[in-house]
């Protein structure tokens, strides 16, 4: 219970608060069977979750993949289908890509990272086919301990992944036009 006190003759204000009451083990403030450990005791395997799919994208569901508990930080990069290219109204995108290759450059991607900065899960999504307008096109997802780590992960795995990963992308027009677009930031287009 709280109790407000007034001293009159100085009109000050003081606000006595009771502290909360220590957990007691058993108690009905603690979650049912729950044991407290020592957070060294704690183990969580660490997951790359890789995906290529023709399916919509749902930025939840990756998001809630690289959750964890020993985690303060989720950072997300969604890319998504614009409607425009240089003058052209775009009305999907359509993407091919060398499967077996592409997973494995990826699983490089993700060890480089762990190797880089400490991260605990990493969740690399990419939507095969049409995607039409403002939908996700890709997904990645970092967890972390702090932010920092995160953040600079999902910018170094996008970057990356548009360097050296063989996804192939073909930008459909208003007026009945496609165009296979030359990925500017690839290694192999890099002396042309």
């Amino acid at each position: 219970m709280s109790s407000l006190e007034i001293n009159s003759s100085s009109f000050s204000q003081e606000m006595k608060l009771p502290l909360s009451p220590p957990l007691v083990e058993g108690s009905a403030l603690e979650p049912l069977g729950c044991v407290r450990k020592d957070m060294n005791e704690i183990e969580e395997k660490s997951k790359d979750i890789i995906k290529f799919t023709a399916e919509k994208l749902s930025i939840d569901e990756v998001s809630q993949l690289v959750v964890s508990p020993l985690c303060g930080a989720v950072s997300l990069f969604v890319g998504t289908t614009r409607n425009n290219f240089e003058g052209k109204k775009v009305i999907s995108l359509e993407y091919e890509a060398y499967l077996p290759m592409a997973e494995n450059e990826i699983r490089k991607i993700c060890s480089d990272i762990r190797q880089k900065w400490p991260v605990k899960h990493i969740a690399v999504f990419h939507r095969l086919g049409l995607v039409p307008v403002s939908e996700a096109s890709i997904i990645i997802a970092v967890s972390s301990a702090h932010r920092t780590s995160s953040l600079e992960a999902v910018s170094y795995a996008i970057d990356t992944l548009k360097a050296k990963v063989p996804i192939w992308k073909k930008e459909m027009y208003e007026e009945s036009s496609s165009s296979w677009k030359r990925n500017k930031e690839c290694f192999w287009t890099a002396s042309d």
